[in-house]
């Protein structure tokens, strides 16, 4: 609630101050003002997004070739999903966002958000995959740029909730970017007999270049080779996992540093870090990720 009230004010600020320059400083209409106003805005934000690419290719691992039309429509996607983001999803997440519809099932799905971030980005999502039936929860870790290990006991309280309120005895954890970090995190504190598999969506599992010039202990905790990652390096995973790599990634990068050992790799080319959440096709590949962890679990 606090973060989406201040990414509110910060919105409605922004606004203000460019309507204010529009009309008081070049003259234009009140119309005309919140029309250049929201150009500027999809600019800016397009060119935050463009910027990111820019840097992480100064880091890039190999990749699938994409051509001009493949790489215009994955920037284009990756705009959107910006923009929705952190103009609608996260600010505004108290209206959009229900309290978790949770009731008895087998093997209920926990998402976990990234850095940054908030349940709100979950919306479409967790929309998708009940319309297929599954029982999701989620929550949000906070403070958003505070330690990772700080969020840990807030995790292991959501599942403790989730799983007498499903009446059961297993979750499944879907966590995207550094939401993965802390899920490894509670599995080496709490350990894995509450959790029956990890799937993570661009998780930096050997941290991103990125991070550097991120705010916050949690994002100088996911810069590469610092000490809270080589505290986790050694540690084994003794659950079910697999980690789905997007090889275009522009926030993980080196974009190989979403490998890990212990995890199955699921390359997924032409996917930007966030319009990989909002993929129409995501749902069906969780499922096909949840099948294959329950094939491993049966073998082991």
């Amino acid at each position: 609630m606090k973060l989406s009230l201040e990414l509110r004010c910060l919105l409605c600020l922004e606004w203000m101050i460019l309507v204010g320059v529009g009309h008081q400083v070049f003259a234009l209409g009140w119309f005309g003002a919140v029309v250049v106003t929201a150009l500027l805005i999809v600019t800016l934000r397009t060119l935050v997004v463009l910027a990111t690419w820019g840097f992480a290719a100064c880091y890039a691992s190999p990749a699938p070739p994409l051509g001009l039309l493949g790489w215009c429509q994955m920037v284009a996607r990756e705009v959107q999903a910006y923009l929705w983001t952190s103009m609608v999803y996260l600010p505004f997440e108290p209206w959009l966002m229900p309290q978790d519809r949770l009731r008895p099932a087998t093997c209920p799905i926990l998402l976990v958000h990234g850095y940054g971030c908030s349940r709100g980005i979950w919306k479409p999502l967790v929309s998708r995959l009940e319309s297929a039936g599954e029982v999701v929860a989620t929550v949000s870790l906070l403070p958003p740029f505070g330690h990772i290990d700080d969020m840990v006991p807030q995790l292991a309280q959501r599942i403790d909730d989730v799983l007498l309120k499903c009446k059961t005895r297993q979750v499944m954890l879907v966590a995207h970017s550094m939401g993965g970090l802390v899920c490894r995190d509670y599995l080496a504190m709490h350990g894995h007999g509450k959790v029956a598999g990890l799937i993570t969506l661009a998780t930096p599992h050997q941290g991103s270049e990125l991070a550097n010039l991120g705010i916050g202990d949690n994002a100088r905790e996911m810069e590469p080779g610092s000490g809270w990652l080589q505290r986790f390096a050694s540690v084994p995973l003794e659950v079910p996992a697999v980690s789905v790599r997007t090889t275009h990634d522009n926030f993980v990068m080196p974009q190989d540093r979403q490998k890990h050992d212990a995890m199955q790799d699921l390359p997924l080319p032409g996917v930007g870090h966030l319009s990989l959440l909002y993929m129409p096709a995501l749902p069906a590949l969780l499922k096909q990720c949840i099948n294959a962890l329950a094939a491993q679990k049966i073998r082991a």
